[in-house]
């Protein structure tokens, strides 16, 4: 059996359009692949934990006791150190947790920062 003589063509055409598809849909058209998407999430959710948690942080500051020797150690230390200075006071920890949470001790310092 033959197959007529389109067939080649066509099936080269659709494999070609299927590729300028692809690039053209990732590249300008928004698409993305899943692990990319779930990158992105994180790093909104983070964001809002931080913009949510920040008060709370700001509370901690004005009652922890070592107050005033933390924020000259704020004041003293460079701008990549800041937010280790809020998470070793322990202020950027949120409550149930163990850990802190870096994006927290970011947005804390920014805002205390700002406060004085």
């Amino acid at each position: 059996m033959t197959s007529p003589v389109w067939i080649k063509p066509a099936l080269w055409g659709a494999v070609c359009g299927a590729v300028a598809l692809a690039f053209v849909g990732f590249t300008w058209g928004g698409w993305q692949t899943q692990s990319s998407a779930t990158k992105m999430a994180a790093v909104g959710m983070s964001s809002a934990v931080a913009a949510a948690l920040t008060p709370y942080c700001l509370e901690r500051s004005k009652a922890d006791p070592a107050s005033a020797k933390i924020m000259a150690d704020l004041k003293a230390a460079g701008s990549y150190s800041r937010g280790d200075v809020i998470s070793k006071a322990g202020w950027a920890t949120p409550l149930g947790t163990t850990e802190p949470n870096s994006a927290l001790a970011q947005a804390c310092q920014l805002a205390l920062g700002k406060a004085v």
